[in-house]
């Protein structure tokens, strides 16, 4: 008997599918669910209100304004910019919430998990623009100039600025120039030219490291200003701008009135500190290949704290000997 031949077709095994980013959980699936008034205070992003603190107070480096009157415009100042940035932390959350979904640490944000709507977010950035506008409206305009143009750049960067490459780390770095001129303006004092200079290398390279390191994450899809970078290119540039921040240092300490005499040791041994708290963030971000959160490193960085701490120390002891 003839056994009958069985040919069978060949198996085609499929390849395996491609890394695709996974969807977003559903509301309330991204983690325990908090309570909205904490939901509400994390939108709104007080671990960056360290931010404020570390510029406008500069303009106390003028010591004629060591009186009750000049610390409680720097105050006023303070939180001024803390409502307008606060404000636009929530503006920018809204319009990046679907592509913080597909982000791996910024789908855990309120707006992007879900666990706040829109029209709460709305709401809240409306009390919050009410509490602004009745705080700048008690003093006048030349005062609050600085925040408005704040605002004006940070609907500009939210409506699509923040794509464009370049541009998109100039916007933010602009940012703390005007937080500087706010704090000089509420004590009336002319912006120091190189301090503002500085001020504005320095959060540039912060910017610039913060791409860098999301390059190395091949993050390119959630930020798409990536585009027109590459490591090389962020590295050049951050080597430029590490140089000018170091310049731009020592000249607003040379042409400082305040750091002369018996105040310009002290002022000297600072720009040591300043150097080495350099060189510190470039380690971080070019051989632990970290940078990935600005704020992160500054303040939980041990040798960042301890060589901030004697930086303060310094230029403490500096504005105390050039004011007596």
């Amino acid at each position: 008997m003839d056994i009958p031949k069985f040919s069978a077709a060949p198996v085609r095994v499929a390849a395996p599918p491609a890394f695709v980013t996974p969807p977003a959980p559903p509301a309330g699936a991204a983690g325990p669910r908090r309570r909205p008034v904490a939901d509400l205070l994390a939108l709104i992003r007080p671990g960056q209100w360290v931010k404020n603190l570390a510029v406008v107070p500069l303009a106390l480096l003028d010591t004629r304004h060591w009186t009750p009157s000049g610390a409680g415009r720097i105050l006023w100042a303070l939180a001024v910019f803390t409502l307008a940035s606060a404000i636009v932390y929530v503006v920018n959350d809204l319009a990046d919430r679907e592509r913080d979904r597909l982000h791996p640490v910024k789908r855990h944000r309120p707006l992007a998990a879900g666990r706040i709507g829109t029209g709460g977010a709305l709401a809240l950035a409306a009390v919050l623009a009410g509490v602004l506008t009745g705080a700048v409206l008690v003093r006048p305009f030349a005062e609050w100039w600085p925040v408005t143009v704040y605002l004006l750049i940070s609907v500009g960067y939210s409506r699509g600025l923040k794509h464009v490459p370049l541009l998109d780390a100039f916007i933010v770095a602009s940012g703390f120039v005007l937080r500087l001129a706010l704090g000089c303006a509420a004590v009336g004092r002319p912006v120091p030219y190189w301090l503002a200079v500085c001020v504005f290398s320095f959060c540039l390279l912060l910017s610039l490291g913060k791409r860098r390191h999301e390059l190395t994450a091949a993050e390119l899809g959630h930020r798409p200003a990536l585009s027109g970078y590459t490591i090389a290119f962020a590295d050049h540039l951050i080597g430029l701008i590490a140089g000018l921040t170091a310049v731009s240092y020592l000249l607003f300490l040379h042409e400082e009135p305040v750091f002369t005499g018996a105040a310009d040791t002290p002022a000297l041994l600072s720009a040591l500190c300043a150097l080495f708290g350099l060189a510190r963030y470039l380690q971080v971000l070019l051989v632990e290949e970290g940078g990935g959160n600005p704020v992160r490193v500054l303040l939980r960085d041990r040798i960042t704290l301890l060589n901030s701490a004697l930086w303060a120390a310094l230029i403490g002891t500096a504005l105390a000997l050039g004011r007596a």
